[in-house]
């Protein structure tokens, strides 16, 4: 599908007056899909044919990503996309999911994770949770020298000088030495960050890795100390949060359930769609 395609198979519904895209397709079982930064909810567009044969597959662009709203005054954090989430669910009659979550949407599903442990009387019953890369710990994330300098002051001057090539020079550290991004890929990825001028909220999206260390033991723990079940696909060639990621998790998580791709990059459903979903069904069946 192209990603024309993706945007006109989508809908979107209102949250604090602002569009909020998605998709929904599939049956039965619910299982949404959180998406990582700075991209979209089209990073699962080569493992969605594959989810809706046997899932109820729910999608959206969090606030400020892909064809969202990206307004400029609103403060982003984990929270206020968790709160996005659970309203979009509410609206939809969900109580009871499944998860796969990548980079950023693995700090959102700790944050879920955190508010169904803290409460009894959540209104949700998370059923699963499968993480891709992302950096859950602030002790093993490593975030690229763009991504730093987005967090200081300059981050205001260095979005307008980011364009498809920076992100093409950025991709290329993190993917697998043999599983790059295709040029296509680049394009598809950067129209949907500077869809609606979403250069300009960057620097704003961006403070969640702040957030990572001062929310790093509520969010810890959300994993630890979860009966949920849960597993890890790791793409162990990835610099941020790869092997060494999924190493520390292994050591703190009780009983961890951790698969390491050993060639594959930071965006493993783009690389290795097919070992993503081989490891992900043998993870549902296990339940």
């Amino acid at each position: 599908m192209s990603l024309q395609n993706w945007k006109n198979s989508g809908s979107y519904y209102s949250y604090k007056n602002y569009k909020i895209f998605y998709r929904e397709e599939g049956v039965e079982v619910p299982l949404i899909l959180v998406h990582g930064f700075p991209t979209s909810s089209w990073d699962w567009n080569k493992i969605w044919d594959a989810l809706i044969k046997k899932y109820r597959v729910y999608a959206i662009d969090m606030l400020g990503y892909g064809f969202s709203s990206k307004p400029t005054d609103f403060k982003y954090t984990i929270a206020s996309q968790v709160d996005l989430w659970e309203t979009f669910l509410k609206e939809k009659g969900i109580t009871s999911f499944h998860i796969l979550a990548h980079d950023y949407g693995d700090t959102v599903v700790q944050e879920m994770l955190a508010r169904s442990k803290e409460n009894p009387e959540y209104d949700f019953k998370i059923e699963s949770v499968c993480f891709l890369n992302g950096g859950m710990f602030p002790e093993t994330n490593f975030p690229t020298l763009t991504q730093r300098m987005l967090l200081t002051p300059f981050g205001t001057i260095l979005k307008h000088f980011m364009g498809r090539n920076t992100l093409a020079k950025n991709f290329k550290k993190i993917f697998g030495q043999d599983t790059q991004a295709s040029e296509q890929e680049i394009d598809d990825f950067w129209e949907t960050i500077d869809y609606n001028s979403g250069k300009n909220v960057i620097p704003k999206l961006i403070k969640y890795l702040k957030e990572r260390d001062t929310y790093k033991i509520r969010w810890r723990e959300a994993i630890q100390y979860t009966d949920v079940p849960k597993r890890l696909i790791d793409g162990g060639m990835d610099p941020i949060s790869g092997k060494h990621m999924a190493e520390f998790y292994k050591e703190i998580v009780p009983n961890a359930d951790v698969v390491i791709l050993d060639t594959i990059g930071h965006y493993p459903q783009t690389e290795a769609p097919e070992e993503v979903l081989y490891h992900y069904e043998e993870f549902r069946k296990q339940l």
